[in-house]
């Protein structure tokens, strides 16, 4: 059980990581929109394919896609952690260390936060997994 704990920390802290980066990677996507001017829509064109085409636009920043492929390779890690560890373990470990791993790499990426809250709640948070992993 010991070394399941240590993965579902593992995955925690590549979730969080890639969740801030993908935030940078998606605020730089919105930017590039916002700097193009978008002509009107025709009458003509779905509403489907410009959402598609916007997506696909935002599959094109390697900032926003690189670490959406790793957030999505630790999703696969984590089900194949939950094939032999209790969900009611797994769970709690993995999202607490996720979002303590999100606001520390926020701050690590210069985004403004409540610097002392968050690591407060960030202690708080690793206080918690400990506790759950005892």
């Amino acid at each position: 059980m010991g070394g399941d704990v240590g993965k579902m920390v593992a995955v925690g802290l590549v979730w969080g990581a890639t969740n801030a980066l993908m935030r940078k990677g998606a605020i730089m996507w919105d930017q590039a929109q916002k700097s193009t001017l978008q002509p009107i829509r025709s009458q003509g064109q779905q509403p489907a394919l410009s959402t598609l085409k916007n997506w696909l636009k935002l599959l094109l920043i390697w900032q926003y896609t690189l670490p959406f492929l790793i957030n999505l390779s630790a999703s696969a890690t984590f089900f194949s952690i939950l094939i032999d560890s209790p969900i009611s373990l797994a769970v709690p470990v993995t999202n607490a260390t996720t979002f303590a791993s999100t606001a520390v790499f926020g701050i690590i990426l210069g985004e403004e936060t409540l610097i002392l809250r968050a690591l407060f709640g960030t202690f708080l948070i690793v206080l918690g997994v400990y506790i759950c992993s005892m």
